[in-house]
């Protein structure tokens, strides 16, 4: 199997899992994601998702072994109907998407991992756009989301050169959330995968909606949007909680919803 699915506690872990090849895509694995993503958007027993890689890499980008095959998926499809849609589904998903990055997270591995709510990885894990290096472009969102955390000057470097960014740098730039010794990894990702999934998820939902609308609104549209995200949220069984738990001086007990 291409992909390993756990689900504990609210939380479902994906874990690439061709770690022979470095958890490099091939068709099979991308598609196998698309389903998992929309099985996770549709369960409402899962309430936070980690994306994360078996062995020593997180994901080493495209399979150029497929990507090279007379009788392979031609480039067009491989970032139209394998990467694009992961993408979109990380971003749309209403709930939080946690990448776990173990390893080396190469081209589409970086970016997917970019492209998440979330990012936390090894201090000896690192990240490369290593697309340069092939005569490519950065896909996976990565002109998307990469100038916008790092800025132009910086990302254009980074994706010019293929340099390689350790994760404790990559903490510096902003370019992830956080880098945790190796021995603390796990543990570290347990605490906030199930911490997250114990949290008012329907809200997060919401945030992400308007963090994505950000890259495209004006202030005034901005604005509008919070006023009505902030209602919406206003009404969810968990905003009754929360204020409920607060005054009684207890702790809540979310739901998502």
């Amino acid at each position: 199997m291409e992909l390993l699915i756990t689900q504990k506690n609210g939380v479902c872990e994906l874990k690439f899992n061709r770690p022979n090849v470095f958890n490099s895509f091939n068709r099979a694995m991308a598609l196998a994601l698309q389903v998992a993503l929309d099985n996770c958007a549709n369960d409402k027993e899962v309430r936070a998702i980690v994306l994360t890689g078996e062995g020593k890499a997180f994901c080493a980008g495209q399979d150029l072994a497929e990507a090279t095959d007379p009788n392979g998926p031609e480039l067009q499809s491989i970032v139209g109907e394998h990467y694009n849609p992961i993408i979109r589904r990380i971003r749309e998903i209403e709930k939080p998407v946690i990448a776990a990055v173990n390893g080396v997270a190469a081209g589409a591995g970086a970016n997917i991992a970019l492209a998440c709510d979330i990012t936390i990885a090894k201090e000896s894990a690192s990240f490369i756009q290593a697309f340069s290096k092939i005569g490519l472009i950065p896909d996976s969102g990565g002109t998307f989301f990469l100038p916008r955390i790092v800025g132009m000057q910086k990302a254009l470097g980074l994706m010019m050169t293929g340099d390689k960014v350790g994760a404790k740098d990559a903490e510096a730039m902003n370019m992830i959330y956080k880098s945790v010794p190796d021995d603390e990894f796990e543990a570290e990702v347990e605490k906030l995968a199930f911490g997250m999934a114990n949290m008012p998820t329907r809200g997060f939902g919401l945030t992400k909606k308007a963090v994505n609308a950000s890259f495209s609104n004006d202030l005034k549209q901005q604005l509008d949007l919070e006023e009505t995200l902030q209602t919406e949220a206003g009404q969810t069984y968990d905003f009754t909680e929360g204020v409920t738990a607060f005054l009684e001086k207890r702790q809540p007990e979310f739901k998502g919803e």
